[in-house]
């Protein structure tokens, strides 16, 4: 017997866009464990792969994986808060897709760790203090503003315990829209560490998965300035 079913929404574009950049930074991920594991890259077939040293206890490799392994652990946070906080499927599957894409990262970046024999946390490290000097570059372009941490935020972008309580005591269209914009702050951080890596960074594949990173969430930005216009609102400040 056949069912009856209700007219189906079409998808917007940005949506298919964010998509497909989840789809490669999966991809890409995959990729990249492999290479790591392998030294890094191949100069052929069957010649071994001469990759970088292995790098340092305070070098920008070592920080960006631990300092981008805790950030990416908020955004999965976030992501599972409020999809029970909301019925609405694009919010919905905008936060599955972080969820899945930013714990796959978190694991390889805590992988790579562990193949260079580094701790994943180092006591009295200040969050980002590899970036140096450099982190200035964060202000620029769009992503101005998220080169310093908010007071009660561990990093720059990352959302408070405060925001967290509240955004798991909203629901509906508040929750969306208070997700879209934590999320919002969340990628704009991150973007500004990722580049730094993608700029200081020795090791091959972390430089790549960092640009990887710094595309796919420029995309999800996009998509969420879209999404949060289609509620009457905006990101904040």
């Amino acid at each position: 017997m056949s069912r009856a079913t209700g007219p189906v929404r079409p998808v917007p574009r940005t949506y298919w866009v964010a998509g497909t950049a989840v789809l490669l930074a999966l991809l890409f991920a995959a990729a990249a464990t492999v290479a790591a594991a392998n030294g890094g890259g191949s100069a052929g077939p069957g010649v071994p792969a001469a990759g970088p040293r292995t790098p340092g206890l305070k070098s920008p490799d070592a920080g960006f994986a631990r300092d981008m392994a805790v950030h990416h652990q908020q955004a999965v946070e976030m992501s599972f808060i409020v999809r029970d906080r909301t019925q609405d499927e694009p919010v919905r599957t905008l936060a599955y897709d972080i969820a899945n894409t930013q714990a796959n990262q978190r694991g390889m970046l805590l992988g790579w760790l562990d193949l260079w024999g580094l701790p994943k946390v180092v006591a009295g490290e200040a969050p980002m203090s590899w970036m140096g000097a450099s982190g200035g570059h964060a202000g620029h372009g769009a992503d101005a503003g998220a080169g310093a941490a908010r007071p009660g935020a561990l990093m720059p972008g990352m959302a408070t315990r405060e925001e967290l309580d509240q955004l798991g005591a909203a629901s509906g269209r508040d929750a969306e829209v208070l997700f879209l914009q934590l999320m919002t702050d969340h990628h704009k951080g991150g973007v500004a560490m990722a580049e730094g890596c993608a700029q200081q960074c020795e090791t091959p594949v972390e430089r790549e998965l960092a640009q990887g990173m710094v595309d796919a969430q420029r995309s999800e930005l996009t998509l969420m300035a879209d999404m949060l216009r289609q509620r009457g609102a905006a990101p904040r400040g």
